[in-house]
């Protein structure tokens, strides 16, 4: 009442608050039409929401707090769609500041669970991993394919040249290693797009892991295109092949590493908005699983949002939503001019298991 008066006295008058509709179920929608919108099944988005249920739920139900649910619909959207926040921000019933929170904060909530759910295998687990590659085209020792993708991002206001990339638009590079599944086992996604594969795997953790614990086909070797300098623990094709067992080595060498590229194309077709341009800025800092990123922060974030929902979709068992996609295996025969010292253990595998 006295607030009333107040505003009275003032020639001012007060409007109550109105609300929009959100839309937070999907009891009306069969399974089939949860998964287009939001890449996964109604039992599935509920085992997210508890995922992540401590991480987001609001403390208080003032001002139309978001539950959970709408706010991991919100986040799964925008995964799916890269549709612009104000259009996310309508079709759910909020503001498009709003919706860049709920983004961020479930950003940061699943990126969190990088260490739970994107990790190198144990020993038991590379066994099976090993196994499970030979099976495919006969190559031994196979513990995960490593290659970088390119994300594309806007035109960031600084350090401008640092981000383009050889196609000639900006971008973050992501280097990747995946299991057998397609799973990612290690994600890095910090280095801008000029940053040559090469140079990601000398600074990452796989190369050190493997440095330290390597004992060639017994402890498990990555394959990676010819990008990559011949390692004793990763193995590349050979440039000129000159016989048949050498064609052979890069036949089964090309049908195992195309596993790879195919967990990126899932990646990139189940959240579309690493397909097309992230349109964020980086300049948010805060420190994300330990490690402090600086500007790069969101984005790191948001690909890590996108890996540990990739595996997963695996775990789960979500089913593609286009099975027929193409592989890109150009690389195969690509050019490397940097020194290459792991010819002896490509040439003991191409003696031992390719030759006729």
């Amino acid at each position: 009442m006295a607030a009333n008066i107040l505003f009275d006295q003032l020639g001012r008058q007060r409007y109550d608050r109105v609300y929009r509709e959100r839309i937070d179920h999907l009891d009306q929608m069969r399974d089939e039409e949860v998964r287009r919108r939001y890449r996964f099944n109604k039992e599935n988005i509920r085992f997210i929401c508890n995922l992540l249920r401590g991480k987001l739920q609001q403390a208080t139900k003032r001002s139309q707090a978001l539950s959970v649910e709408l706010q991991v619909l919100i986040a799964l959207r925008f995964y799916a769609t890269g549709s612009f926040l104000q259009v996310l921000g309508d079709t759910v019933g909020v503001d498009k500041g709003t919706a860049s929170r709920v983004v961020r904060k479930v950003s940061l909530a699943l990126a969190e669970l990088l260490p739970v759910y994107v990790k190198w295998p144990s020993d038991d687990e590379k066994r099976e991993i090993k196994n499970e590659f030979y099976r495919m085209a006969g190559f031994p020792g196979v513990i995960g394919c490593i290659d970088g993708t390119h994300v594309r991002i806007q035109r960031p206001s600084e350090n401008e040249p640092v981000f383009i990339n050889r196609k000639g638009y900006p971008s973050i590079n992501v280097q990747a290693v995946c299991d057998s599944k397609g799973s990612f086992t290690n994600l890095v996604a910090r280095w801008p797009g000029s940053t040559h594969d090469s140079h990601m795997l000398r600074t990452s953790n796989p190369r050190t892991v493997l440095e330290r614990e390597n004992n060639g086909l017994q402890n498990g070797i990555l394959l990676g295109d010819s990008g990559y300098a011949c390692k004793p623990y990763l193995i590349t094709p050979y440039l000129r092949p000159s016989d048949q067992s050498q064609e052979r080595y890069n036949g089964s060498h090309c049908r195992t590493r195309v596993t790879i590229e195919r967990a990126f194309g899932w990646w990139k077709r189940r959240f579309h908005c690493l397909h097309g341009e992230i349109r964020m800025h980086p300049e948010r800092v805060c420190t994300i699983i330990g490690q402090q990123l600086g500007k790069n922060e969101t984005l790191h974030c948001l690909k890590g949002a996108c890996a540990v929902l990739h595996n997963l979709a695996i775990l789960l068992k979500e089913p593609q939503l286009d099975q027929d996609q193409d592989v890109d295996i150009g690389e195969i025969n690509g050019q490397y001019n940097g020194h290459e010292d792991g010819n002896g253990v490509r040439n003991y595998i191409t003696r031992t298991f390719f030759r006729q």
